[in-house]
């Protein structure tokens, strides 16, 4: 285990560098630039250049990347360029309510998927198995934006149920006012809940009747005991790994739902990065969900390394 462990983390840590590559390379290659942004639409051409030198945007690709990397690495991600103020600042006021979206979408996620992924993999082709192929397919088919308009339509609009945005919402006052993140948490919640209670269904039909619960039902033992102890544990491994590659969907799906119903989250403050061309603003963004993807996804791979062996050696 210590061996892969460390196997992993290094390929993690090559990951993480080509992250930091790949995110100064696209955000280079964005139209325009912030001397743009900030000089308007009346500045001159000297004025853009007088603005690209002091933010030393005139200075090679190269040399603005070590110069970039020489600084993340000490944590330092720069200001600004639009309101001066050092962008960790701004990330972090933003991180609690992306966190909260995410770890409410969560507690939802898990439970409601094992539920259904096992019901569902008990009783194939019965209807619990025929909803869920459906919402699948129905669900894959209606982008993000869509499912929340429509929602929006019916529970705020139509019904009068549920605020339509969280607009005037700070990120400190989202606790209290749960009403809020319903309908933000449903869109999130909902195509992976579909995606991970499958992948539980999937795991639940291949071992309920395979060898290890043909060997222990000829022992004797209990039904209920044979599903709780060896078909539910040894069909997690692969729901693992898919609960992480859901975590990075609501990371993705933030961006959308945050924008959608004007949630103050990382998303929403990632899209105005892009429109006012803040590259500090936009590489630090864009940091922190791909090194957050990384980081889930070793420890899935960790995870995974554990419960197989260990599992299958105790069936």
């Amino acid at each position: 285990m210590f061996r892969y462990a460390l196997s992993r983390v290094a390929v993690a840590a090559g990951q993480c560098f080509a992250v930091l590559v790949a995110v100064f390379a696209l955000t280079s290659l964005l139209p325009g630039d912030t001397a743009d942004v900030l000089i308007g639409e009346q500045g001159t051409e000297e004025q853009a250049a007088l603005v690209r030198a002091r933010l030393g945007l005139d200075q090679p690709l190269v040399s603005r990347f070590g110069s970039w990397l020489h600084a993340v690495l000490q944590g330092d991600f720069g200001r600004s360029l639009v309101t001066g103020l050092p962008v960790t600042h701004e990330v972090t006021a933003r991180l609690g309510t992306t966190a909260l979206l995410a770890g409410c979408a969560l507690a939802v996620v898990v439970p409601l998927a094992l539920l259904l992924g096992v019901a569902s993999g008990l009783r194939e082709g019965s209807w619990i198995d025929r909803a869920l192929n459906g919402a699948t397919v129905l669900l894959h088919a209606v982008p993000e934006f869509v499912l929340g308009l429509l929602l929006v339509a019916w529970l705020s609009l139509g019904l009068g149920l549920l605020p339509a945005t969280a607009a005037g919402t700070t990120g400190a006052q989202l606790p209290g006012t749960p009403q809020v993140l319903v309908l933000p948490v449903g869109v999130l919640v909902s195509r992976q809940l579909c995606d991970l209670a499958r992948q539980v269904r999937i795991g639940v039909a291949e071992r309920k009747d395979g060898p290890m619960a043909s060997h222990l039902r000829l022992l004797g033992l209990d039904e209920h005991r044979i599903v709780v102890r060896h078909v539910v544990p040894n069909a997690l491994a692969p729901a693992v790994q898919q609960l992480a590659r859901c975590v990075d969907g609501l990371l993705g799906g933030a961006v959308v739902v945050e924008s959608l119903f004007a949630v103050s989250g990382l998303g929403t403050g990632f899209v105005e990065a892009v429109q006012n061309r803040d590259l500090p603003a936009v590489q630090c963004y864009a940091l922190v969900f791909a090194l957050t993807a990384v980081a889930v996804n070793l420890l899935a791979d960790l995870a995974v390394h554990r419960l197989v062996p260990v599992r299958e050696g105790r069936a």
